[in-house]
């Protein structure tokens, strides 16, 4: 079965944006995107919610974006993307299929199809519904060397804790520190 991996950069104080959805403090370098391409490499689905799917698609598929970084561009525009939404009428970006039912029972049948990795890019709130519905295998967390005081939460709305088992670390040059957690569920 495919595995469903969250992947993001936070504060030490636990937010993925800042106030107004500011992430200009995501520490990014040759060594992240270095680690981005292989990381890009392992999957071949990426899910996105709404307000993170405008946001990749207003970047990587313009000249700035094919610029600025071509190898992390070549693959966030050939990979198949599905992004979760109730309000977007169409989804544009190539290779994406726009979902409007159920984020968890579409994301249930992805992972029994055979594949690589599916990742979770940003998009706090369907990683949030996704974790409440116990479909996030793995959590990468890439932790910034920054408080930021206030902003948005990587999860809201959790009832129940969901227990984790470190896998792995990654220390990076710049800083910042990347966690790999594995959910443990009951048998």
């Amino acid at each position: 079965m495919r595995k469903v991996i969250v992947f993001n950069l936070i504060s030490v104080d636990g937010f993925f944006e800042g106030p107004n959805r500011d992430i200009n403090w995501h520490y990014v370098d040759n060594e992240f995107n270095d680690f981005s391409i292989e990381q890009l490499k392992t999957a071949d689905t990426l899910l996105f919610g709404r307000v993170t799917y405008q946001l990749m698609e207003s970047y990587w598929p313009t000249p700035d974006g094919l610029r600025d970084d071509p190898n992390v561009a070549g693959l966030m525009n050939q990979t198949p993307k599905f992004v979760f939404s109730k309000s977007l009428k169409s989804a544009n970006w190539h290779n994406t299929t726009l979902v409007k039912g159920d984020a968890a029972e579409a994301v249930s049948r992805l992972k029994e199809l055979p594949g690589k990795d599916m990742f979770v890019f940003g998009s706090g709130e369907l990683a949030s519904y996704l974790a409440q519905h116990d479909l996030i295998d793995e959590y990468r967390l890439i932790i910034n060397p920054i408080v930021l005081g206030e902003g948005n939460p990587m999860f809201r709305n959790l009832h129940e804790r969901i227990p984790l088992k470190l896998i792995n670390t990654k220390v990076f040059s710049s800083g910042n520190v990347l966690l790999y957690y594995q959910t443990i569920r009951k048998e």
